[in-house]
C-alpha cells in the first residue's frame, strides 16, 4: 500500500515481541468527558527473527512488521506513517541519577525551561560502556533544600535539582531495532520501555501511591515496574516467560513444540492441588498426531512448577528494594501468560500480596482486543503516545519535560540507519 499523508490522525503501539508482533491502533477525539483514546484497531502476527525481545534476524523481523503493518492498515483504511515503538530485553538496565541547575530568572521564578535543563543535567551520569539512554524519569525535586516537591513550576528559588531514573539499553539491540522498524518504511515517534507503557495503562494514580507491582509475562521475558508515592522506584526484565512453559511441557509430555502450545492454552492451570487424579486429556484433542491421555494434574504440575519460579523472582526483586510483601497495591498481571487459570491465587499464596489482572483503564474501543491480555503493551504505546500529544497542546508537565529532552534521541535513532 502506498503511504501517504494520511488524513485521519492515528496513533500507533508496535510491540515487537518474542513470539507475535502486535499492533493497536488508536485515535483521540472529543467526547463528554472531553478528549477520549479510542483503539479501533488491533492486529497480530507470529515473530520470527526475535529471540528475548532481541533481534536475531533483521531480515525475519523486518517481514514480520511488514506483515503486522500490511493486515493494520487493511483493518483501519489508511497508511501507517509512523509509531511508537516497544522496547524491552535482558539487556535494559536502570540507575539513579541527579541534576542540579541555578534558576534563570532574576525574581528566582522556576519556567519549565528550568526544569528541562536540571532533567538534561541528569543525563551526564556515567553510562555503561555501549549504552545508551532510552529514558530520564524524575522522581521527586528540590528547591533550595526543600525536598519531596513534584512539580516545582512556578515556585521561587534559587537551586533547582532533581532526582531522576535514568533507563538505557545496549546500543547494539537499539540500532538492529531501529534498523528493522525503518526498513518496514515507517518512522519512529519514540522508542518507550514496554513495562513503563504497560503501567501507565492498567494501573491507576492511587494504586500508584499506594505501592503497586506490574508484571508484564511475556513469551521469552518478563518484565516488572513497581511504583510507590506515584514515583517507579524499580523496573527490572528477567528471562524467563510463557515460550518456557511451552517447552516444560514438551519435554514432559514427550510432544511437539506446538502440541503443547495448544495444551497450554486450551488446559493450562498453575495449581494441580485444585485438580482430581481423575480428570484426564486426551492429547489427540488438540491434534498433531499425539494419542495419549494424560492427568491433568501432571499438566498442572509442569506448569505450576515454572509459574512459581516465575513468582520467585518477582519476589527476589521485591526484595531487593524492601518491598516483598509491602505494596498495599499489590501485584498487576498482564501479558499472554497471565491468562493461565490460576495464576492470581498462585502468587497471593507465594507472594503475599494482593494480585490481580491488568486491563486498560481511561479508553474505548470498538476491538474485543482490548481485553486481551497479550496486547497490553501495544495499547499501552498508544496511550503513552496519546498522553505525549495531549501534553503537547498544554502546559508542559513535568514528565512531558522529561519527553521533550529525551526525545531528542530520535534524531539519534536515525542517524543509526545507514
Amino acid at each position: 500500500m502506498n503511504r501517504t499523508k494520511n488524513k485521519i490522525e492515528l496513533i500507533t503501539g508496535l510491540d515487537i515481541g518474542s513470539t507475535a508482533v502486535r499492533i493497536a491502533i488508536g485515535q483521540q477525539s472529543f467526547g463528554e468527558k472531553g478528549v477520549e483514546l479510542q483503539i479501533v484497531g488491533a492486529v497480530e502476527v507470529p515473530a520470527e527473527g526475535i529471540n528475548r525481545g532481541s533481534i536475531s534476524s533483521i531480515e525475519e523481523c523486518v517481514s514480520s512488521i511488514s506483515n503486522a503493518l500490511e493486515q493494520a492498515e487493511r483493518l483501519v483504511g489508511v497508511p501507517i506513517e509512523h509509531a511508537w515503538v516497544g522496547i524491552s530485553g535482558t539487556h535494559i538496565e536502570s540507575q539513579e541519577s541527579r541534576g542540579v541547575v541555578a534558576v534563570a530568572k532574576s525574581n528566582g521564578e522556576i519556567a519549565e525551561e528550568d526544569v528541562a535543563r536540571a532533567v538534561e543535567a541528569s543525563r551526564t551520569v556515567a553510562t555503561p560502556l555501549n549504552y545508551e539512554i532510552l529514558h530520564v524519569l524524575p522522581r521527586s525535586f528540590t528547591v533550595d533544600g526543600q525536598t519531596g516537591i513534584k512539580d516545582p513550576v512556578g515556585m521561587t528559588g534559587i537551586r533547582l535539582e532533581v532526582e531522576t531514573k535514568i533507563i538505557q539499553g545496549v546500543t547494539q539491540h537499539i540500532k538492529n531495532l531501529t534498523k528493522a522498524v525503518y526498513r518496514t518504511g515507517i518512522d519512529i515517534d519514540d522508542l518507550v520501555l514496554s513495562i513503563l507503557a504497560v503501567g501507565d495503562t492498567v494501573v491507576t494514580s492511587r494504586q500508584k501511591d499506594l505501592g503497586v507491582a506490574v508484571v508484564n509475562i511475556g513469551g521469552s521475558t518478563t518484565s516488572m515496574i513497581v511504583y510507590e508515592e506515584g514515583d517507579i522506584i524499580h523496573t527490572a526484565v528477567f528471562p524467563i516467560g510463557s515460550e518456557h512453559i511451552t517447552n516444560d511441557l514438551a519435554i514432559g509430555l514427550r510432544s511437539p513444540i506446538d502440541v503443547a502450545e495448544r495444551i497450554k492454552i486450551e488446559y493450562g492451570a498453575c495449581i494441580p492441588k485444585n485438580i482430581s487424579k481423575k480428570e484426564m486429556v486426551d492429547l489427540s484433542s488438540v491434534g498433531g498426531g499425539v494419542n495419549e491421555t494424560v492427568e491433568l494434574k501432571y499438566i498442572a504440575e509442569i506448569i505450576g512448577a515454572r509459574m512459581e519460579e516465575i513468582l520467585e523472582r518477582i519476589n527476589t526483586e521485591l526484595m531487593k528494594i524492601g518491598r516483598s510483601g509491602l505494596l498495599p497495591a499489590g501485584i498487576v498481571f498482564t501479558g499472554g501468560g497471565a491468562k493461565l487459570s490460576g495464576l492470581i491465587d498462585l502468587s497471593k499464596e507465594k507472594n503475599r500480596l494482593p494480585a490481580s489482572l491488568g486491563y486498560p483503564i481511561d479508553l474505548v474501543s470498538i476491538t474485543d482486543k482490548v481485553n486481551n491480555l497479550s496486547f497490553a503493551t501495544a495499547i499501552g504505546l498508544v496511550k503513552w503516545g496519546a498522553n505525549i500529544n495531549q501534553r503537547g497542546r498544554g502546559r508542559q508537565s513535568r514528565i512531558k519535560s522529561v519527553e521533550r529532552v529525551s526525545g531528542q534521541v530520535k534524531n539519534w535513532f536515525k542517524s543509526l540507519v545507514p
